[in-house]
């Protein structure tokens, strides 16, 4: 039998027109430069001694120029007589594997090859302190080795909780650097607890090891290097919060009041932690994001896979609806090993999934309360992360009209 009734299905899809959204977008004409300029400050040169071995930790987030910043960063340390060495911090991205996370670096140009020196892939952490409330905080074995241990992280909003840190420095050191086995513990105490917690394990971690300093890395509406900073370790909790700030004025957004059904051409761990942002939607898998300001979405349908995130289809638990296709592109053991570790097994979950995008779409409006079908507010993008080119529906003209940060271009 049909899954959609005869109604649903004669229902019309709407005419669409491509408009685009002007943000406010400061941007540095060289990341990697800007990096050299940042490594010859005389605070940070004195902190790195001739010979030291200096662990530079580097995250899976799909950071714009993320090659050229890394190898800025690893030749500024070797003109200053260390010798560094990459170690991946992504808590239990990349499967939770050590040749995972090896592996997603260099689809990044993060590689020995590239960079000209060793990525020292474990799993392996160490317990050194434990939180106020007895949870153990855990640290990378290969970075506690080291003499000086220097993060590399992009500072955004989180896309699950609300902070005064919040995706930045500070989470690195307690996430990234943790490993599957401390990110998986410290999911378990849950999203509500991390604007406290993250600092909390951050300062101990300060405390315990020996992180120099880091390079903060602010990107523009457009995924463009904004800003970039090198932050001594006495700085991080300071920085980190200042500097959401400036992550969060520059943040894209989409510039309507209220949307019937979004279409989300792509989701993926390159796009966001969580697949698609919950910063964009307004959702995540749990239910209305704290804070959330944009328009009011009532149905979401993804249409697919990046290719990059290999098969990671962590955050289509947040769509109503999906297509068939992007069921038979899902790795279950990456998604579901980084859902278990982020204590959030509805991320992993399969939505309805139809046989194409328009029996998708109409599924979607046709369950969609209060929508007008004969002028559905419709919205299609690529990803949460490329919002300067929209499509919109004919209903929503009016609103695009009154926006003079939107333009319609055909």
């Amino acid at each position: 039998m049909p899954v959609l009734t005869e109604e649903a299905r004669s229902i019309p899809l709407p005419r669409m027109h491509r408009v685009r959204q002007t943000f406010d977008a400061p941007q540095l004409a060289d990341a990697a430069a800007a990096v050299s300029a940042e490594l010859a400050k005389p605070a940070i040169r004195s902190l790195v001694a001739p010979g030291a071995r200096v662990a530079v930790a580097i995250g899976s987030r799909g950071i714009r120029h993320i090659d050229r910043i890394a190898r800025s960063l690893v030749d500024g340390l070797k003109a200053l007589g260390a010798k560094p060495f990459i170690v991946p911090a992504m808590g239990s991205h990349g499967g939770a594997t050590a040749d995972g996370q090896r592996d997603l670096l260099a689809r990044y140009g993060v590689s020995e090859a590239a960079l000209g020196v060793p990525v020292m892939s474990s799993m392996a952490t160490t317990v050194i302190a434990e939180t106020a409330g007895g949870v153990p905080i855990h640290f990378s074995s290969e970075a506690l080795a080291a003499d000086l241990v220097v993060p590399l992280a992009r500072v955004k909003p989180h896309t699950d909780f609300r902070g005064r840190v919040e995706s930045g420095l500070c989470k690195m050191l307690a996430i990234g650097l943790a490993k599957h086995a401390g990110c998986s513990r410290l999911h378990r105490e849950g999203f509500p607890k991390f604007g406290e917690l993250l600092p909390e394990v951050a300062a101990r971690v300060l405390e315990r090891t020996k992180v120099g300093f880091g390079i903060a890395i602010v990107e523009n509406a457009y995924d463009e290097t904004a800003h970039v900073e090198a932050v001594p370790a006495t700085d991080f909790l300071r920085r980190d919060a200042e500097l959401l700030v400036m992550a969060k004025r520059l943040m894209a957004r989409i510039m309507l009041p209220a949307i019937d059904v979004l279409v989300v051409e792509q989701i993926g761990k390159d796009i966001s932690g969580a697949g698609m942002d919950p910063n964009i939607m307004g959702r995540t898998v749990k239910g209305p994001l704290q804070g959330y300001d944009g328009p009011e979405i009532k149905r979401i349908v993804v249409l697919g896979l990046t290719e990059a995130t290999h098969g990671n289809a962590i955050g289509l638990g947040a769509a109503d609806f999906t297509v068939e296709a992007v069921v038979g592109e899902i790795d279950r053991e990456a998604t579901y090993a980084n859902s278990i570790a982020a204590g959030y097994p509805e991320s992993g979950r399969i939505p309805i999934a139809l046989a194409d995008e328009a029996e998708t779409i109409r599924a979607a409006l046709g369950c969609t309360p209060g929508v007008d079908l004969a002028r559905p507010r419709v919205v299609r993008i690529r990803n949460t992360l490329d919002l300067s080119t929209i499509e919109v529906s004919e209903a929503l003209l009016d609103d695009v009209r009154r926006e003079p940060r939107l333009a319609i271009e055909g």
